[in-house]
């Protein structure tokens, strides 16, 4: 073994050890903010907390339930009522000397050092594909040429425990980060093949929030096709020019043996399977609920003070999205209208993405929470921290080919910043109006708009550069 090889090893062996120190720095951070929660006031700030995450909202709930009342009742609480059952008695346990709901934080803290580490684990996994499919197409000629693959997993990971938006909404005493790790949850179940896994990751996401169950595509894709790679034509390219290397044949059969004649396999069998576990676990969840809700209307009452609530845009209190303000503006009558409208603006966006980037389950899954963080009806910065780290996961595609990255990262800095200053000058001081505050908000939509776009259009060159540094690649000709 060489010096420099000695070396490498050395520094393969530092990397962990350089990421725990990180994980736990954030997690200290974290704890210290914890103790001055009370003076930073986040869990008023509506671009943290929304109606539907608020832990003072579910405090209210739970306090109507304990008084032998709908959880529901007063329009305050619009959330799970499993999540109420597990967070409710957190929030009238007090310490004397502490900060109040305190075990409430602590629980927020796990959440985000579990949704790290499965991050991590999916990273991984992509990791070892990116590798993989590089050696497949002959950009990988020796091992030394694996050093230029940076770590995705745990590059992911450290963008989630230090990114701004997940600590202020752990502190901010948001349910986010439960909803967040349901949603890792479900992806990192699909990327390690573990079928009950991500079914109970995606029921428990949808029943949280709703907008996951967009999440069903990438899943089945993950689970029917496999991880992220690039477009199966290359690899048909390469296994073909490769034979003809090997055995003299005339140029019109090369030209036949370029064109891609054969399908990437489908596994029905697992999705099947994902299907049937969907539905148990969904039977469980239901079954859960009805029991919680025995004696304050079941089910249906539910179903309509938490999905009826998101898809009716009832509450127009200020948040970061742009639905408030416009349904605050519209008239009645056309209100119906215009709720259809945007609510199916998402789904006429599944299919054509599906289609353009099926061999990216992973990628697709991010470009969907972002679209969904852009167009849900609450949103709130904790939707922005997981799409944020989930496209940390695709460094090594999208490094290089984003333009705008600079540019993006003022522009959300400016927003963070700008946000809290609009709704003081609107709400405390009155020198403004609502408009301060819904133009750094369409700023914000805006900002999210050029990410997305510049995210797909990053990955979709760096899908045709393989294709030209493919050493086997050969110019097809009609």
């Amino acid at each position: 073994m060489t010096k420099d090889d000695g070396e490498t090893v050395e520094e393969q062996k530092k990397k962990p050890c350089r990421f725990w120190i990180w994980a736990l720095s954030s997690v200290l951070l974290r704890l210290i903010l914890i103790s001055f929660a009370g003076n930073l006031n986040l869990s008023s700030r509506p671009e943290v907390s929304t109606p539907l995450t608020s832990i003072r909202r579910l405090a209210e709930g739970y306090w109507l339930k304990q008084a032998s009342m709908s959880p529901y009742a007063g329009s305050m609480y619009h959330g799970s009522p499993l999540l109420l059952s597990l967070l409710g008695p957190l929030t009238v346990q007090r310490i004397k000397g502490q900060p109040s709901h305190l075990f409430c934080s602590l629980v927020f803290v796990i959440a985000d050092i579990l949704s790290a580490m499965l991050l991590r684990g999916i990273g991984h996994k992509l990791q070892m594909a990116y590798g993989l499919n590089a050696r497949l197409l002959g950009l990988l000629k020796s091992p030394r040429d694996k050093e230029g693959i940076l770590p995705s997993g745990d590059i992911a990971a450290l963008v989630y425990l230090w990114n701004p938006f997940t600590i202020v909404c752990c502190v901010g005493l948001s349910t986010s980060p439960i909803e967040n790790m349901a949603v890792i949850l479900a992806l990192n179940g699909a990327v390690t093949r573990r079928v009950p896994l991500a079914a109970f990751g995606l029921v428990m996401a949808t029943h949280l929030s709703l907008y996951p169950a967009i999440l069903t595509i990438p899943v089945i894709f993950l689970l029917g096709y496999g991880l992220d790679a690039p477009p199966l034509k290359l690899f048909l390219q390469t296994r073909n020019v490769e034979s003809d290397n090997r055995s003299s044949t005339s140029s019109a059969s090369k030209q036949a043996k370029l064109k891609p004649t054969a399908h990437l396999p489908f596994l029905w069998r697992t999705v099947v399977h994902f299907v049937f576990w969907v539905l148990v676990w969904s039977l469980c969840v239901l079954v859960l609920c009805g029991l919680s809700l025995s004696k304050h209307g079941g089910l249906e009452e539910m179903f309509k003070r938490t999905y009826g609530f998101i898809l009716s845009i009832e509450d127009l209190s200020p948040n970061i999205g742009v639905f408030w303000y416009f349904f605050a503006e519209v008239f009645d009558f056309f209100r119906s209208f215009f709720l259809i409208v945007f609510h199916v603006n998402i789904l006429f966006m599944l299919l054509p993405l599906a289609i353009r980037l099926k061999h990216r389950p992973c990628f697709l899954a991010f470009i969907y929470l972002a679209i969904s963080s852009l167009l849900k009806s609450y949103p709130s910065v904790g939707d922005s921290a997981l799409y944020l780290s989930l496209w940390a996961l695709f460094v090594n595609e999208l490094a290089v080919d984003m333009k705008f990255s600079f540019f993006l990262f003022c522009g959300y800095l400016g927003v963070s910043l700008l946000s809290p200053v609009m709704h003081n000058l609107w709400i405390w001081r009155g020198t403004g109006n609502a408009n301060f505050y819904f133009g750094n908000a369409i700023g914000y939509a805006c900002f999210q708009i050029v990410f997305v776009v510049e995210s797909v259009s990053a990955m979709l060159n760096h899908d045709r550069a393989l294709k030209k540094c493919n050493p086997n690649h050969q110019e097809v000709k009609n």
